[in-house]
């Protein structure tokens, strides 16, 4: 893809299995659980790029991803590790 290829919050988050749904994505954004570049996320359907930075608190865990591929399908979960990248939280990466 190209350096100005993006995808959908929703459907990243969807093809690297950290939602089962996409419809899930949208509560997890409400309940101030999603950071995109350490900006709060509004929309489910905000633009991801590569090199961006995630922030997301599922459950009681914090993590922090940069995204190295958008994909293009949700494929196994080997697939989708390969998608991202874990960022240690206390280095200051989102």
């Amino acid at each position: 893809m190209s350096e100005t290829a993006a995808l959908r919050l929703d459907r990243w988050l969807w093809h690297a299995r950290f939602v089962r749904r996409r419809e899930q994505v949208a509560p997890l954004i409400a309940a101030r659980r999603v950071r995109l570049n350490g900006q709060l996320v509004a929309r489910s359907h905000q633009r991801v790029r590569e090199g961006d930075v995630l922030t997301l608190l599922l459950g009681p865990r914090l993590l922090v991803v940069r995204v190295v591929a958008l994909g293009e399908r949700r494929g196994p979960a080997a697939e989708a590790r390969r998608l991202y990248e874990e960022v240690d939280p206390e280095a200051g990466g989102g």
